[in-house]
């Protein structure tokens, strides 16, 4: 009996190292094989999301490739006079694009020299001065704003806002005798159109303002206030150095929805091919040109011209996004980030 427990006993251990060794060999054969999976779902997700940026960059480059295609007639027939010329007359068939870009640029500016400031008034009262039971219903109703189609803005511009600049702010700015303010009060015209784009950026810029001064620490704030600082001299020295990248965003995002703007635009500018001196006298922009003679050009030459004109507001858009990305890049290099 003592023999045979014996032999056993070496006979066992060996099984059981046997079986120790096969269990762990099959458990690093699973484990392995498990890493080979998930390297593999993760090269398969990077390849996913790779292809999502390839194939935006794909139609970045597929829509300025097809605007300078369509554009090439225009352009090889006017040549460089066409970014300068001050004469757009489709039945002579010569166009010149200092009128739109003109009115594009000249609206957009009079849209952030009255949005920006409002915005920053909107944001800075609903993060530092508003009552708690108002914030929010307040808040929800600016971004509310900003989901309001276009076209109400310019059917609200044309029937409402048009007749009270008339009648009761473009004769006081008359009265100033500023040069930009000459002329009879149309109620239409670049004014106009750059004051219906002013409401439309606000309720972006004034979004993005209350947010990124929401990010502002509160201990910052707090120190400020006591130290005995105003609420102006808190925002003035705490919450604009901590937010300023953010604050810059928000403005260029208004700035590029005003570039781009087409229908209220269209309702209120008064659509004239014309350049004057005078913010009161009608004009154009260049998504108001294209969405007023895209439908009945003549593909000959018109159309090239309108496609040229779109090449050069994609080119003015992104060399605002380029200066806004530089700014921001300065910002933080001051902040010491």
């Amino acid at each position: 009996m003592g023999a045979s427990v014996d032999t056993a006993d070496p006979a066992a251990a060996g099984a059981v190292a046997r079986l120790t060794a096969g269990a762990g060999a099959r458990a690093q054969q699973a484990l392995a094989l498990r890493v080979r999976r998930f390297a593999a779902q993760d090269r398969i997700f990077q390849g996913v999301t790779l292809s999502f940026a390839a194939l935006v960059l794909a139609g970045l480059l597929g829509i300025l490739v097809a605007l300078v295609i369509q554009a090439w007639p225009a352009l090889r027939e006017f040549g460089a006079g066409f970014f300068y010329g001050t004469r757009w007359s489709p039945t002579d068939d010569v166009y010149g694009a200092v009128i739109a870009v003109y009115g594009t640029l000249t609206t957009s500016a009079i849209a952030l020299l009255i949005g920006v400031p409002i915005s920053f008034g909107i944001a800075v009262f609903l993060t530092e001065m508003c009552p708690a039971w108002l914030k929010r219903p307040l808040g929800t109703a600016i971004e509310l704003l900003a989901g309001i189609p276009s076209i109400i803005y310019g059917f609200w511009g044309l029937f409402v806002l048009a007749p009270l600049l008339q009648d009761h702010v473009q004769p006081w700015l008359v009265g100033t005798g500023l040069p930009w303010f000459a002329g009879p009060p149309l109620g239409i015209g670049i004014f106009t159109a750059g004051v219906v784009l002013a409401l439309m950026v606000i309720p972006f810029i004034a979004s993005v303002m209350r947010d990124v001064f929401e990010t502002v620490p509160a201990v910052l704030k707090e120190s400020a206030y006591g130290l005995g600082c105003t609420t102006w001299e808190v925002v003035r020295h705490v919450v604009l150095p901590y937010t300023r990248v953010g604050v810059i965003g928000g403005v260029m995002l208004g700035l590029g929805r005003a570039l781009g703007e087409t229908m209220a635009v269209t309702f209120v500018i008064g659509n004239a091919n014309r350049l004057a001196g005078s913010l009161f006298a009608p004009g154009n922009s260049i998504a108001s040109t294209l969405a007023n003679e895209f439908a009945e050009a003549d593909p000959v030459l018109h159309i090239p011209a309108l496609f040229a004109l779109g090449l050069l507001l994609f080119v003015i858009t992104f060399v605002v996004l380029a200066i806004a990305k530089w700014l921001t890049q300065r910002s933080v290099a001051r902040t010491g980030a």
